[in-house]
């Protein structure tokens, strides 16, 4: 009992660094900053570097020009403009600056100053997206093979496995927020931010709604409408929200943080209590994304220009998604035993 309550007492001082946030200056304040990006867009060139798709207009015509000089299809796809090559140039000209008067880098627009590479804003965080899409999609198939082909069926085919269904959906929900979140950090526009933040409320929604009917083995359909129910209400309402009224990031995180929280907390608990013979991994679980979620409250610039906290968070991720689906395999073997014992 004692060692029950010192877990608990782990999980709640834990769970607490999730609601810490940190703070930091805007560099797309600073007055040289703007006088640059003012100044790229009326001559189309920062210092030595200029820009051929900064001679047309917003809606992408050429003001003057014959049609070959007009920008490429990849650069229209990714939304480059005028305007988005004058503030990233003028922002790692101005940090170049910075760095050689000895000040210390800041943030432009909420975020610290990535290094492009091949047109791509943050192509650390998009190739490690990527990577935790494969170890999604590999387990998820492992899961579904284990299921339907090494363990018994039900005479109707069916998997004995009574949270099958559930997971079957949490996998193209995770995968379909993966992918989004590497369009997002492939180029960070209006419209995929949305789609990014979307997915992401999603997928946190649907992650509290399985632990909580795992967490306590919830089978009747009444009672998992009343637990989904208020969930889908507030992962909608956020969603609207993002969409249709403020595209807030700040407002974002803390939902996520405090939906997030709320899942660990559940998961946390069940680990403490529970007798499951791969408790183990579900309590290490719990711990690696305790550890996780704290690493995404980090806040500091960039090594080498490449490598952020959030890109050290996705890292994490990886082997906390293999982590996972072991769990729901070995979880998947435990319940399809036990009901195999009480129908015979």
């Amino acid at each position: 009992m004692a060692r029950n309550l010192r877990w608990v007492v782990f999980i709640v001082l834990a769970v607490s660094c999730l609601v810490s946030t940190l703070e930091a200056s805007e560099g797309d304040a600073d007055p040289l900053y703007k006088s640059c990006v003012d100044q790229c867009q009326k001559t189309g060139c920062v210092g030595d570097n200029c820009f051929q798709h900064c001679k047309f207009s917003a809606d992408g015509k050429a003001i003057d020009g014959p049609w070959y000089m007009q920008e490429p299809l990849y650069l229209r796809w990714k939304q480059w403009d005028c305007q988005s090559d004058c503030q990233y140039e003028c922002m790692m000209t101005r940090e170049e600056e910075r760095k050689r008067n000895g000040e210390k880098p800041t943030k432009y627009f909420g975020k610290w100053p990535l290094k492009h590479v091949y047109g791509i804003q943050e192509p650390v965080s998009v190739a490690l997206s990527a990577l935790d899409l494969a170890i999604q999609f590999h387990g998820w198939v492992s899961y579904f093979i284990l299921v339907y082909y090494n363990l018994p069926l039900q005479p109707n085919r069916k998997p004995y496995y009574e949270y099958n269904g559930l997971l079957h959906i949490y996998a193209m929900i995770v995968m379909n927020s993966l992918f989004w979140s590497g369009v997002c950090h492939s180029r960070d526009v209006a419209l995929t931010e949305r789609l990014d933040y979307s997915s992401a409320t999603t997928l946190a929604g649907f992650s509290l709604i399985l632990a909580i009917i795992r967490s306590f083995s919830i089978h009747d359909k009444s009672a998992k409408v009343m637990v989904t129910a208020p969930i889908l209400v507030v992962v909608a309402t956020h969603i609207l929200y993002l969409n249709f009224y403020n595209l807030d990031e700040g407002l974002h995180r803390k939902v996520i943080s405090g939906i997030g929280a709320v899942e660990l907390v559940v998961w946390g608990v069940w680990a403490a209590l529970t007798s499951h013979p791969s408790k183990w991994k579900l309590r290490a679980f719990f711990v690696s994304s305790i550890l996780t979620m704290c690493l995404r409250m980090l806040d500091f610039q960039p090594y080498k220009g490449y490598v952020d906290a959030h890109a050290l968070w996705r890292a994490a991720g990886i082997p906390l998604s293999y982590l996972w689906w072991s769990f729901v395999c070995d979880d998947a073997v435990f319940r399809t035993t036990v009901l195999l014992k009480k129908s015979k």
